[in-house]
């Protein structure tokens, strides 16, 4: 078997801010969207793009504050921003929009448009710009032919006869306990999508891939 390529682990803190190395950057949350942009990066064969991590939606308005201060950001034409839906979508969006403008940088009018700038500005609320959720919602979509699924459903429905209160779980439940079914079962979601465990080509990745190449 062939070695899986190796996966990106950058982080960013106040104390190590992000320098631009590339003409374009793409942020995401955590080391997970690291690793799975990276990934995405490979299969479509985009080699400008840098990937980095803001460390949780709390910390983006001081990484983004340090970001703009590296004498290398003038040479940023792209910038693009991920973040999950979690509850609330718009306001995911709308906290993006303002620590942006309060870096005096332009934002775009929805998810998943790019704002003419300099640089130019994407945000992407994941999964879908307007649903309830996160980047493992947008994963689990991929799967939903995976012979295992009605097992998860199964596994669940047991949980939820035997747990007060019922609930139904959300995609970040139903994405580990899928991955504690592969081999080996330990992996986090960023590492198992590096050694190509979902599929590129599914659709639900399709507004995603676009926003990317649209940077």
């Amino acid at each position: 078997m062939a070695a899986s390529p190796p996966l990106a682990s950058t982080a960013s803190t106040k104390s190590q801010p992000i320098e631009p190395q590339k003409p374009k950057l793409l942020l995401g949350e955590g080391i997970d969207e690291v690793n799975i942009f990276s990934a995405l990066l490979r299969h479509l064969g985009i080699d400008d793009i840098q990937v980095e991590q803001y460390g949780g939606k709390d910390m983006f308005r001081d990484v983004l504050a340090a970001l703009v201060l590296q004498r290398t950001f003038r040479d940023v034409i792209s910038l693009g921003v991920t973040r999950d839906a979690d509850n609330n979508a718009a306001a995911a969006f709308a906290s993006i929009c303002d620590a942006l403008r309060n870096q005096r940088l332009v934002t775009p009018s929805r998810s998943g448009a790019i704002e003419v700038g300099s640089p130019r500005i994407g945000i992407m609320i994941l999964p879908d710009g307007h649903s309830d959720g996160a980047l493992e919602d947008l994963c689990f979509a991929s799967l939903h032919t995976d012979p295992i699924l009605p097992c998860i459903d199964q596994y669940f429905a047991c949980v939820g006869s035997v747990s007060s209160p019922s609930t139904r779980p959300n995609s970040k439940a139903r994405i580990h306990a899928w991955l504690a079914a592969q081999t080996p079962p330990d992996l986090r979601l960023g590492h198992a999508i590096g050694r190509g465990w979902l599929d590129w080509n599914n659709a639900a990745f399709d507004e995603l891939k676009n926003f990317i190449r649209a940077l």
